[in-house]
């Protein structure tokens, strides 16, 4: 009996050395993967970010994990991940085909299709489309300001009590890209907004949550009616794969709504909640503002080259907001090397943009919110090379050009207008976001006055 039930042990030891994921031949170290699990109980479901800084300060900052039996690399601090991503940018500018977010968006849209000729065709399109709908051109500029007076009507509204701009700001988003895809804007409370907008929200938060993660490491679940299900629900689509089809073209509508409004709300909300908390900077602000509008009846984009402490109040809200904290996944299209190591083909890889926006040595004051991290000695506008919230290389976001403007004129014309106030009744600020595939800071209210200008 008992040399059965020492062999049962044996085999069943046996079993589950042969399920242990092992690391190929000179991969980027990590921690040891258990069987099946790999080292998914190495991370928060919730939120890893933490995590992953604590294996850098391990391995160094290029590490590798395994989600179930699924190896990754996790690329991490200026100098790999512009080797990566920027150097042998077309090495690793694939895409991952098996995680939830592809799943649930059929592998149909810009973000997320594979690279290869098909995706450039497509990405050159979505490029010449923005173009010639007025991206980079005066009547873009005209668009953002169209909107803007609907946000000073909200925010009018508000005045002598406190109000949650979070809706404000993600509908104001979303109706500038609204404008650009379909011609038309939607007020505030219309519901049709408020769902797209919804399922926007939502989709962010599991793309990057507890049961997307599950999915992706564990695929025997998949089929079960888990949370993650609500997320194919949210996006409802076609069957037709032609290159051009209708149904393809609706996703990269999609594709250009999300980038458009979700990164840009949240920018702008990270950014009213700092400009609270830190009243001298707002001021500051305000100052060089009304000195370089003088009586101009609004600020046009060109206005920023004369700007240089609003320009790098700008980019340090981005910088702070790390709305994209992980970029997007890539996947490696080649055998190929990085930092002495060799990564094979079809590898996946998580760009930690955390790590490079946070990175000691390439900022000034790289742990708290200063706008002098943009600034030289002299006082001019200075960008980092480590500045990459839009990340870098042939992946880099499509909508750079349209959240860089509409970032500064909505941040100029309303601090122009308004002083923004944090609420004597709402306790210390907490600036720990919500994690998901997009930062998002915890919701808030603040108070709002009319300026006396000049």
């Amino acid at each position: 009996m008992f040399a059965s039930i020492l062999l049962l042990c044996v085999c069943v030891v046996f079993i589950l050395f042969q399920l242990k994921s092992r690391r190929p031949n000179n991969f980027p170290p990590g921690p040891s993967p258990l069987p099946i699990l790999g080292n998914i109980l190495e991370l928060s479901l919730e939120n890893p970010l933490k995590d992953f800084e604590r294996l850098r300060n391990i391995y160094g900052n290029v590490y590798s994990l395994f989600l179930g039996t699924k190896a990754a690399v996790v690329i991490n601090g200026m100098k790999a991940m512009k080797d990566a991503i920027v150097t042998k940018g077309i090495d690793f500018a694939g895409r991952p085909q098996d995680l939830f977010v592809n799943d649930s968006t059929e592998r149909k849209g810009v973000i997320l299709a594979d690279y290869g000729p098909s995706w450039k065709v497509h990405r050159r399109f979505a490029l010449m489309t923005l173009r010639d709908f007025g991206l980079g051109k005066n009547s873009m500029e005209e668009r953002i300001h169209g909107e803007i007076k609907y946000i000073i009507d909200d925010l009018e509204k508000s005045i002598g009590k406190s109000c949650s701009p979070q809706l404000m700001f993600h509908n104001a988003a979303s109706n500038i890209i609204c404008q650009v895809l379909f011609g038309q804007r939607y007020e505030y409370e219309d519901e049709f907004i408020k769902v797209i907008v919804k399922c926007f929200t939502d989709n962010a938060k599991l793309a990057n949550g507890p049961w997307a993660m599950l999915y992706d490491s564990f695929p025997m679940i998949r089929s079960l009616p888990l949370p993650f299900r609500q997320a194919f629900k949210n996006v409802k689509k076609g069957d037709d794969t032609s290159s051009f089809s209708e149904d393809l073209m609706i996703m990269y509508t999609l594709d250009l709504h999300f980038a458009g409004t979700d990164t840009t709300s949240n920018t702008l909300l990270t950014g009213f909640l700092y400009l609270m908390t830190y009243p001298h900077i707002q001021e500051r602000c305000q100052q060089e503002i009304d000195n370089v509008l003088g009586g101009k009846d609004q600020a046009s984009f060109d206005d920023r080259h004369n700007m240089p402490y609003v320009q790098a109040m700008i980019h340090e809200i981005q910088r702070v907001a790390n709305t994209v904290p992980l970029s997007v996944p890539h996947c490696t299209i080649k055998d190929t090397e990085l930092m002495g190591y060799s990564i094979p083909k079809g590898t996946l890889i998580i760009p930690n943009l955390t790590s490079v926006l946070n990175e000691e040595g390439q900022w000034k004051f790289p742990n708290e919110f200063n706008p002098e991290n943009f600034l030289n000695d002299q006082g001019e506008f200075v960008k980092p090379e480590a500045f990459m919230p839009f990340s870098a290389g042939p992946r880099m976001c499509l909508g750079e050009g349209l959240a860089r403007m509409e970032l500064f004129l909505i941040l100029v014309t309303l601090l122009r207008k308004f002083n923004f106030i944090w609420p004597e009744d709402a306790g210390k600020p907490d600036y720990t976001p919500v994690y998901g595939v997009t930062l998002t800071p915890k919701p808030y209210h603040m108070n709002v006055q009319l300026r006396q200008t000049k």
